[in-house]
């Protein structure tokens, strides 16, 4: 373990308030005798400068209230999971400051590392602590600041503070080369899927409805059963599976929570069974989002939150269909213009019916799910590893601040 120094925060950094304004002081950044200020909105994982108000520098009363490099800025004054999130201050494009409901925590640099200090207070221990030391008020919570800085911190010498600091920035790096990586081939997947409609004969491709499109078998387009049809106390801890909004509103089938009925219950209800290939859609509480039941689903019915939609395989594929709901201008302003309200509240099963569809030919399908597929398959290995990434990084966070690394 390396040798450290017993210290409190208090010792090594220096807590700053933020400048007083009122609504009207507010003016666009590059007015003349302004100065930027940075307030709750600005502070995320890495600092957000989409948004920036400005402000009269008279405003400003004491040097000290103005941003410099290597400042930690700290959400004082928020909801209570959102105190003491904080993001590190780069240099910035303006002469900055920054308002009352955020705090700045600045290092002494003859004593603490600043960027060492950063990860440390980010961590999640220290996150956790400083969350539920917030001095509650309504539903606002504030940061207490006294309790901070008598944080007890174990303090190596300013060269191991650096090397800690370094090792923390590259796994940063690496977790955000992954990001972007995934990011791009969101992109890929986008751009590949467009480009099926700049093909030559693309536009005398025809337009059927959502109905057109579904199984010729009845019921084919279907929500779950209604009411007393099925009620929550009839759930049990295994059986048959029930699905429901959870499972496709990240616009991928994923498993949330698992409900199950009996086989018996099943027997009532089994015209609301889930096939492999059926699509799926939110139509209540967070509705249009869509996902494509998989091959591995166990026995399974929906519930009156989905719409199930079982394809005529020789019209259309399910990976073509996800995509084109998802992506395509047409199906984007169909459900603008028939949905009802800003959430989608709308949505019931005959506006899906009734949802138009540019139809390739089968053979252009098949083409496109296979490269669809294969992107989606990249991007879920790029989730594993940034899901190992966060495990790792938190693991040396933890270890960082016990003198383990």
């Amino acid at each position: 373990m390396t040798s450290s120094m017993a210290v409190t925060l208090g010792d090594v950094a220096t807590f700053i308030r933020g400048i007083t304004f009122k609504p009207e002081d507010v003016v666009q950044v590059g007015t003349e005798n302004s100065i930027a200020c940075l307030r709750t909105k600005n502070v995320q994982a890495e600092l957000d400068l989409s948004d920036v108000w400005a402000v009269d520098s008279s405003l400003v009363r004491r040097t000290n209230q103005y941003l410099q490099e290597g400042d930690i800025l700290i959400s004082s004054a928020n909801s209570w999971n959102l105190v003491g999130k904080c993001s590190w201050i780069p240099v910035l494009p303006w002469k900055t400051s920054f308002g009352g409901f955020v705090s700045v925590l600045r290092a002494n640099p003859e004593k603490i590392f600043p960027r060492f200090l950063f990860w440390w207070f980010s961590s999640a221990r220290i996150q956790a602590m400083a969350r539920s030391f917030g001095n509650k008020t309504t539903s606002i919570s504030n940061l207490n600041v006294d309790r901070c800085l008598a944080l007890p911190l174990e303090l190596p010498s300013l060269d191991e503070q650096k090397r800690i600091s370094n090792i923390m920035d590259e796994s940063q790096l690496l977790k955000g080369c992954r990001i972007t990586s995934e990011e791009q081939l969101d992109d890929l997947f986008q751009s590949v899927f467009l480009n099926l409609f700049e093909m030559e004969g693309s536009g005398t491709w025809p337009v059927l409805t959502m109905a057109e499109i579904a199984s010729k078998e009845a019921g084919s387009i279907r929500t779950g059963p209604f009411g007393s049809q099925l009620l929550v106390s009839e759930f049990v801890e295994q059986g048959v599976a029930v699905l429901g909004i959870d499972n496709a509103v990240s616009n991928e089938f994923s498993w949330g929570g698992r409900r199950y009925i009996t086989q018996e219950k099943y027997t009532e209800l089994k015209r609301y069974t889930v096939r492999p290939g059926d699509f799926l859609v939110t139509i209540m509480g967070t509705c249009g989002r869509c996902a494509v039941v998989p091959d591995d689903i166990p026995l399974a019915i929906n519930t009156k939150h989905l719409c199930c939609i079982s394809l005529d395989g020789n019209k259309c594929l399910p990976v073509y269909l996800h995509a084109f709901f998802l992506r395509h201008p047409m199906a984007k302003q169909y459900l603008m213009q028939k949905s009802k309200g800003a959430i989608m509240s709308g949505l019931n099963m005959g506006l899906i019916k009734d949802m138009p569809v540019i139809l390739p030919p089968l053979e252009i399908q098949q083409q496109l799910s296979e490269k669809l597929k294969l992107i989606k398959s990249l991007k879920k290995s790029h989730r594993s590893y940034l899901e190992q990434l966060d495990s790792l990084f938190a693991s040396l966070q933890h270890r960082a601040f016990r003198g383990e690394l």
